[in-house]
C-alpha cells in the first residue's frame, strides 16, 4: 500500500512525497516463509543421508580392517606355528655350521702353532725364545755385558732386542696365568731399560768425540743417526754462541729453539725417536685395572656408571671405596700388576655374562625357549678380545691423559739435555782424554736458582719444539701432545703451551716448559660411530667391507684369511695400504697407523651406540660371516628405531664385483626368537614391523636368507672355506657396525 502527498512550495514547484515499501520479515527472529521452510529440510535431509553414507563406509572400513587384522592375524599364527614346527631342525643346522668350521679352525690354528713352534726352534739365530725365562735372562745379561758401543752395532742389538719384546707383547695378549703374565712383564720391562741403556751408552761415546766432528759454519757438533727403529739426533754446544739458539735437525723433522741459558752452557741435546712405544706400554702394565662399562649400550636401559672397579674377590665396590688415595694405588701396585692380570679375563668374561642376564631379566626373557644362540653356544663365550688399558683417577681427569680416549701415534720423542763429556785433545799423536765411570750427566732445566748467579739470573723460558709428522701415522685431528711424567708413569697434557698445527706442511710446534719425552696422541674413537657400512662378495671366499667413517671412508678388502686396506690417503702408510695381511695383524696395524675402526667393550663411554643385545648382534655377525660369499649385507636407519631387542638391515643375494643395485635391497628384522623380512623400505616415512607379504618367519638369519636366493647362492654359502667365515666374522665383531653406525 502507497500513499502519495502532493503540494506546492510556492505558486510554481510541485512537491511529492513518497512512502518507502514495507520490509519483508528475515529469517533471523522471523519467520521463514515455505520456500526457506522447504530449502532448509532438504538440506537437513541431505545432511543425514551424507552421516548415513559415512558411517556405513565407516562401518564397512573397520569390516574390512578388521578381517583383515583377523586374516593376518590367522596368517601370522600359521607363520608362526611353521616356523616353529622347523625351528629344531634350523637351529641344527646352523649348529652343525658352525660346529664344522669352529672344529676345522682349531685344528688348523692349532698345526699353524706348532709349525711356528718348530720355525723357530729351526732358526738358530742365537735369539732366544721368550716364553723361555732361563734363556731370555741368559740374552739379557750377555748383552748387558757386551762392551760394545759402536753406533752401528748396538743398533743392530737393539733391533734384536724389538723383536723379542714384540713377541712378548704378543704373548701378554693371550696369557691368563698371573704368574707367566708376571714373568712377561719382568722380561719385558729388563729388555726396555737394558734397550734404552745402551742406546744412552752410544750417545756418550758419540758425544765424547764431539770437538772431532765440528760443524764448519756453527762451530758446534750436530749429527742424525736413523734407522728403521729409531733416529738419533745429537747437538753439542761446544762454540757457546748466544746468539746460536735455532736447532734444526731437518732430515729427521725436527728442530728446537733453546733458551739463552742453554746457548751459554757446557751442554749437548739430544732427540731420540723411537718408532716403538715403550712408556705407553708401562703406563697400561702399571696402572691396570678392570672396568664395567655401561649398560646403557647393551640393554638400552638407564646407565650405570662405567668407572668401578672390580675387587680381587669378585664383589662391588660402592663409589666412595673406588676413590682410593693416589699414593695408596701405588702401594699396591706390585700386587696388582701380579695378580691381575691373570684374573682379568676370567673376570671380563663373568661381568659380560651378569650383564647379559640382566638385560634378558629387563626384557622378560629369562624364561624364555630355545633360540638360535644356543646354536652358537659350541663356540664359547660371544664376546671379542678386548684391549688392556689404563684407568685415570677423578682427581687426575684434567691432567693425565685417558689411554682409553687417547692413543699415541708415531711412538715417542725423547728429549734430554746433558752436560757435555770432556772431550780428548791431541797432543803429539797422543790423545788425552779425561776419564769418568759416571756416565752422561743430565744437565737440570729449569735451572735451580742455586746454580746461578745472582747478577745475570734470568727466568727459565720453555723450550720451543716442532717436529714434522711421520709419515707412517694418519691425523685424522689436530693432533695433540703429551709429556712422559716418570714419578707416577702417566702421560700428562699440562704444561704444554702454545701449541700450533701448519696442516698444509704436517708440521706442529709447542713450548714445553722443561726436557721431558713427549708424544703426538689423537682421540682413540675419532672416526666413530660410522655413517654408513657395507659388506659385499667379490667372488667365492672373497668380499669387500667397507666404511664410511666419521672422518675417513676406508675398505678392507678379504681374500681367504688374507686382508688389505684401500684408503685415500695422500702422504705416508705406504707399508700398510695395498698390503696384504692377517686380520689379526692388519688390524694391530691399523691402530698404530691412528686408522682406528674398531671397538672394544669400553668404546661405549666415548661413542653414541644403537644400544643392542649383544648376544643378537653376534649372533648376526656369525651368519653373516656364512654367507659372506653370497650376499651383501649393509647399514640401515631402521636399526636406530626398532628398540634394542631387535637389529634391521638391508640384505640380498649378489654375485660379482660390481655395486649391488639400490632396487635389490630388502630390509630383515633379526630377534632372538626369529627373523623376518620387512614390508617397509628404507625410504618409508616410519618404522613398521610389519613382515612382507608372502614371506615366511624363519628361526634364524641364514634361512630367512635362503628363501629369496638361488639355487646357485646356497650352494656357494656351502662351499665357503672356514679360514673366510672366521676372518669375515673377526672383522665384523671387531667393528661391531651393528651397534656402532
Amino acid at each position: 500500500m502507497r500513499c502519495h502527498f502532493y503540494g506546492y512550495l510556492d505558486a510554481t514547484d510541485l512537491f511529492c512525497f513518497s512512502m518507502p515499501p514495507k520490509k519483508e520479515k528475515s529469517s533471523k527472529g522471523g519467520k521463514l516463509n515455505k520456500a526457506q521452510k522447504a530449502k532448509k529440510q532438504q538440506e537437513e535431509e541431505e545432511r543425514r543421508l551424507q552421516e548415513e553414507e559415512e558411517a556405513r563406509l565407516q562401518a564397512e572400513k573397520e569390516e574390512r580392517e578388521k578381517l583383515e587384522r583377523e586374516k593376518k592375524e590367522k596368517e601370522q599364527e600359521r607363520l608362526e606355528l611353521k616356523d616353529q614346527a622347523r625351528r629344531e631342525d634350523e637351529l641344527n643346522e646352523l649348529h652343525h655350521l658352525l660346529e664344522e668350521n669352529h672344529t676345522a679352525l682349531t685344528t688348523w690354528k692349532a698345526d699353524a702353532v706348532e709349525k711356528a713352534k718348530w720355525k723357530r726352534y729351526m732358526r738358530c739365530d742365537g735369539i732366544p725364545d721368550p716364553a723361555a725365562q732361563q734363556d731370555l735372562n741368559t740374552y739379557i745379561s750377555l748383552w748387558r755385558d757386551d762392551p760394545e758401543v759402536n753406533i752401528t752395532l748396538v743398533l743392530k742389538q737393539c733391533h734384536l732386542a724389538l723383536q723379542l719384546m714384540e713377541e712378548l707383547e704378543d704373548l701378554l695378549r693371550d696369557v691368563t696365568d698371573p704368574q707367566e703374565c708376571h714373568k712377561y712383564q719382568e722380561g719385558l720391562i729388563n729388555l726396555q731399560e737394558l734397550y734404552h741403556s745402551k742406546l744412552l751408552l752410544t750417545t756418550e761415546e758419540i758425544l765424547k768425540r764431539a770437538s772431532m766432528n765440528i760443524d764448519t759454519e756453527t762451530g758446534n757438533m750436530q749429527t742424525v743417526v736413523k734407522d728403521v727403529d729409531i733416529t738419533l739426533c745429537l747437538w753439542a754446544n761446544l762454540k757457546k754462541n748466544p746468539r746460536f739458539r735455532d736447532l734444526n735437525f731437518g732430515e729427521a723433522g725436527l728442530g728446537f729453539e733453546l733458551p739463552k741459558q742453554l746457548a751459554v752452557s757446557h751442554i749437548a741435546v739430544r732427540l731420540l725417536h723411537t718408532r716403538h712405544d715403550h712408556l705407553s706400554l708401562l703406563a697400561r702394565m702399571v696402572h691396570k685395572t678392570i672396568h664395567t662399562p655401561s649398560l646403557r649400550s647393551l640393554a638400552g636401559g638407564e646407565e650405570v656408571p662405567a668407572d668401578i672397579d672390580l675387587p680381587e674377590q669378585g664383589e662391588t665396590k660402592r663409589t666412595g671405596e673406588v676413590k682410593e688415595d693416589i699414593e695408596t694405588q701405588q702401594q699396591r701396585v706390585d700386587e696388582e700388576v701380579q695378580s691381575i692380570q691373570g684374573s682379568e679375563g676370567k673376570k671380563s668374561a663373568a661381568s659380560l655374562q651378569s650383564r647379559r642376564n640382566s638385560a634378558q631379566s629387563a626384557e622378560g626373557r629369562v624364561s624364555q625357549i630355545q633360540t638360535q644362540m644356543e646354536a652358537l653356544s659350541a663356540e664359547g663365550d660371544l664376546t671379542c678380545a678386548t684391549v688392556q688399558l689404563t684407568k685415570m683417577e677423578r682427581t687426575e681427569c684434567a691432567q693425565v691423559v685417558d689411554l682409553m680416549q687417547h692413543t699415541p701415534l708415531g711412538g715417542v720423542f725423547y728429549c734430554d739435555v746433558f752436560h757435555l763429556p770432556p772431550q780428548a785433545n791431541q797432543v803429539n799423536g797422543w790423545e788425552i782424554r779425561q776419564l769418568s765411570d759416571e756416565g752422561l750427566q743430565v744437565f737440570p732445566y729449569p735451572m735451580e736458582k742455586s746454580n746461578l748467579d745472582d747478577n745475570k739470573a734470568l727466568p727459565c723460558p720453555p723450550v720451543v719444539v716442532s717436529v714434522t709428522l711421520p709419515d707412517s701415522v694418519a691425523f685424522l685431528e689436530t693432533p695433540q701432545v703429551a709429556r712422559w711424567d716418570a714419578e707416577v708413569k702417566q702421560w700428562r697434557m699440562d704444561s704444554i703451551t702454545d701449541l700450533s698445527y701448519e696442516e698444509e706442511e704436517a708440521k706442529i710446534s709447542f713450548k714445553m716448559d722443561s726436557f721431558q719425552p713427549f708424544v703426538l696422541m689423537q682421540e682413540t674413537y675419532a672416526n666413530l660411530p660410522f655413517l654408513s657400512w657395507e659388506l659385499r662378495p667379490l667372488g667365492q671366499d672373497a668380499a669387500l667391507f667397507t666404511v664410511n667413517g666419521a672422518l675417513i671412508d676406508l675398505s678392507i678388502t678379504i681374500q681367504g684369511n688374507q686382508c688389505m686396506l684401500q684408503l685415500e690417503q695422500e702422504r705416508g702408510l705406504s707399508h700398510l695400504i695395498g698390503q696384504w695381511m692377517s686380520g689379526p695383524i692388519l688390524q694391530r696395524a691399523m691402530l698404530k697407523a691412528g686408522i682406528n675402526i674398531f671397538v672394544n667393550e669400553y668404546t661405549d663411554k666415548y661413542v653414541i651406540t644403537c644400544g643392542k643385545d649383544p648376544l643378537t648382534e653376534h649372533a648376526a655377525y656369525k651368519q653373516m660371516a656364512l654367507f659372506a660369499s653370497a650376499c651383501a649385507f649393509s647399514r640401515s636407519k631402521w636399526n636406530a628405531k626398532c628398540g634394542p631387542e631387535h637389529l634391521v638391515m638391508q640384505a640380498c643375494e649378489h654375485h660379482g664385483p660390481d655395486p649391488v643395485p639400490k632396487d635389490s635391497w630388502s630390509l630383515y628384522l633379526l630377534g632372538a626368537q626369529r627373523s623376518q623380512k620387512l614390508e617397509i623400505t628404507e625410504t618409508s616415512e616410519q618404522f613398521s614391523p610389519d613382515y612382507y607379504p608372502g614371506s615366511e618367519f624363519h628361526s634364524t638369519f641364514i634361512h630367512m636368507l635362503q628363501d629369496n636366493m638361488s639355487t646357485d647362492g646356497t650352494a656357494r654359502t656351502r662351499e665357503s672355506n672356514y679360514l673366510f667365515v672366521d676372518t669375515v666374522q673377526s672383522l665384523l665383531c671387531a667393528t661391531r657396525p651393528l651397534m656402532y653406525s
